[in-house]
């Protein structure tokens, strides 16, 4: 069964990480997943905008889920950020039809498009455990990473809140850790796997900001990682870009899930744009 999705690139891949928007059509390329880029949709908002105007931010995001039914197509986001953002708009849809009839009649009127609540909306790690699956992933490996000891790091989106949440088990998830292992590599428990970055307040206390990814880098360290794995291009961001104002000394690779895939297809770094991180790959990751 082919697979193919609308892809929300999100504003970070597009800007700052645009390794993550490389890595991901690489890597769906090399698996036969078909991806059509939304071109025409707008920025998620990142919460921001729901906290001035939540109708407004409520029209825009139904306006990109209109475009993807319009195309026949369900959601592939690459944001963490971003499919929290959309999911908790979905849910407030669904569960209030005089709220969705209002938010689409605003739709019609400015746009000429109708949020109908048939797409589903799904993160790229989503697919790859409940899409293509994880035994379909392991049979595409050719380069098995059994020499990498891999941190997750889950995002706040991933799991808050948790009625909005993808995960099993919000409070205590294993779906990247089964991601991690599939292409070989061992999955690191470490106890800031489940904490904030801090991304969400960098404007505002850069000093607590960077205290919270520095806890995070260095409880994996700690814990014998050789990489951190995100899922998130903002916790990326922050844990990758910042660390050497955090601490020169850390120099710990921060990898997209995404571009760790990619190493076990065979996908050499330099496609994967790993060295253009802040944090080029070292140790066990230098060596794949």
């Amino acid at each position: 069964m082919s697979l193919k999705y609308a892809l929300f690139t999100g504003c970070v891949a597009k800007g700052a990480g645009r390794e993550l928007l490389t890595s991901t059509n690489i890597v769906c390329d090399k698996l036969g997943i078909e991806l059509v880029e939304m071109t025409d949709a707008a920025c998620c908002g990142a919460g921001v905008v729901s906290e001035d105007n939540a109708m407004i931010a409520d029209i825009v995001n139904a306006r990109t889920f209109a475009l993807a039914e319009e195309a026949g197509l369900d959601i592939m986001n690459i944001c963490i950020t971003c499919q929290g953002v959309h999911r908790k708009c979905q849910v407030k849809l669904a569960r209030d039809p005089k709220y969705m009839a209002r938010v689409n009649e605003a739709l019609r009127e400015t746009t000429g498009h109708e949020y109908k609540g048939t797409v589903k909306i799904k993160h790229f790690g989503n697919i790859m455990l409940n899409d293509y699956g994880l035994d379909k992933l392991k049979e595409a490996v050719v380069k098995p990473l059994d020499t990498i000891k891999a941190g997750a790091f889950y995002g706040c989106y991933a799991m808050r809140p948790h009625e909005y949440s993808d995960l099993a088990e919000p409070d205590d998830p294993d779906e990247m850790e089964r991601i991690i292992e599939a292409v070989g590599a061992t999955p690191v428990d470490y106890s800031a796997r489940l904490k904030c970055c801090g991304f969400p307040i960098i404007m505002m206390n850069k000093k607590n900001s960077l205290t919270l990814s520095g806890n995070a880098i260095s409880s994996a360290k700690d814990a014998g990682s050789d990489c951190v794995i995100t899922q998130c291009p903002l916790c990326h961001l922050n844990m990758d870009a910042y660390q050497p104002e955090i601490d020169s000394s850390l120099n710990m690779p921060i990898i997209h899930i995404q571009q760790l895939i990619g190493l076990a297809l065979g996908i050499s770094q330099d496609e994967l744009k790993m060295n253009t991180h802040i944090i080029r790959p070292t140790g066990a990751i230098a060596a794949v």
